[in-house]
């Protein structure tokens, strides 16, 4: 793999499968599918409408879709997911949000995407659950604790 890095930058939008045994920086706008043997990077100023499928990720901006990382999954303090994730590790840093539920470990990455989460040997997720101001939230567990209750 070479240290290429593709770009899709600001004021891009982005519609249909990209894949690549490369990097991604994605500053504009992506809809459809990412397929990314390297590292997926969704900038702040950026957002996908779909399915990350990628070796690694951090992401700062916006996504709406399933996410799947083989490997690390970062939410940066800004980023903003609506959908599932499934990844091996997952770091979230202070401020980042997501509505969905998440799978994590090794079990969670390999699993096939039609088995149901009523498996005995499925994988823990979140529960999605609403806060006393009736507003949904998504508990998990992670190192870095957000002050979800203000």
């Amino acid at each position: 793999m070479s240290d290429q890095i593709n770009l899709v930058g600001e004021g891009t939008t982005f519609e249909g499968t990209l894949r690549t045994e490369n990097d991604v920086r994605a500053s504009g706008r992506i809809v459809g599918t990412m397929h990314v043997d390297g590292r997926a990077i969704i900038a702040k100023s950026g957002g996908v409408e779909g399915e990350i499928i990628a070796t690694n990720a951090d992401i700062a901006g916006r996504v709406e879709g399933e996410i799947r990382v083989a490997e690390r999954l970062v939410l940066k303090s800004t980023a903003r997911i609506d959908g599932d994730i499934r990844t091996k590790q997952l770091v979230v840093e202070e401020g980042a949000r997501f509505t969905g539920e998440c799978m994590m470990g090794d079990d969670a990455v390999n699993t096939d995407r039609s088995s149901t989460a009523s498996d005995s040997d499925a994988p823990a997720k979140t529960k999605k659950e609403t806060s006393q101001k009736g507003k949904p939230t998504t508990s998990a567990s992670s190192s870095a604790d957000t002050a979800s209750s203000q």
